[in-house]
C-alpha cells in the first residue's frame, strides 16, 4: 500500500514534461488506448487487435509511466494485465489508481482486464475488480472483437445516463 502511494506521489510530483504526453495529435473522433501488458508478444496481439478497430495506442513499460501518461490524457480504452509491473494482481498500481478516480472521471475510461485466472466476459469478476470487461489470455487472439463488443454493450448500457448528463449541462 505504501509502495503504491509512493508511485502515485512520484508520478504526480513530476513537473510538466511534453515527452510524458502519450500523443502529439489525435484527430476529431479519434479513440485512444493504453495497453499495459508485460509480455511483448501478447502486447503486440492486443495492439494489433485494437488498432484494427480504430484506436491509437500507447504502451508504457511500467506502472509509473502509465500513471504519468494518464495525468495528461483521458484514454477511451485501457487494457491492463492484472500482473502488469507487479507479481501480486491485488496490488496492481494501475488498477488501484483507476479504482480511486472520482466516478465522473472513471466512467470516461473503458477498462479491460487481461488475466489468465478469469473467464472472458465474466461480469461478476469485472464488477468485483472495478473494470468494464475481463479477457482471458486464451482469448487474446480475438481481443479486437471482444473489446468492440464490450464497448458497444457499455455505450448502450450508459446511453441514457450520458444523455441525461448532457441535458443537465454536466456531460
Amino acid at each position: 500500500m505504501e509502495e503504491q502511494k509512493a508511485i502515485l506521489k512520484e508520478a504526480a510530483a513530476d513537473g510538466y514534461n511534453a515527452a510524458d504526453r502519450p500523443f502529439d495529435f489525435v484527430g476529431e473522433g479519434g479513440a485512444t488506448a493504453l495497453v499495459c501488458e508485460p509480455d511483448p508478444a501478447v502486447r503486440e496481439k492486443i495492439s494489433s487487435g485494437i488498432k484494427a478497430i480504430g484506436y491509437q495506442i500507447t504502451a508504457p513499460e511500467t506502472a509509473r509511466d502509465t500513471l504519468k501518461a494518464m495525468r495528461f490524457h483521458i484514454f477511451d480504452l485501457v487494457v491492463v494485465n492484472d500482473l502488469f509491473d507487479t507479481t501480486n494482481p491485488e496490488a496492481n498500481d494501475v488498477l488501484q489508481y483507476l479504482e480511486n478516480l472520482n466516478m465522473a472521471t472513471r466512467r470516461r475510461f473503458f477498462v479491460a482486464l487481461v488475466s489468465e485466472k478469469y473467464r472472458t466476459m465474466d461480469n461478476m469478476v469485472a464488477f468485483n475488480r472495478s473494470v468494464n470487461l475481463v479477457i482471458n489470455l486464451k482469448s487474446i487472439d480475438d481481443v479486437g472483437k471482444i473489446i468492440k463488443q464490450g464497448v458497444a454493450d457499455n455505450k448502450a448500457f450508459y446511453h441514457v445516463f450520458h444523455e441525461t448528463l448532457v441535458k443537465k449541462g454536466k456531460g
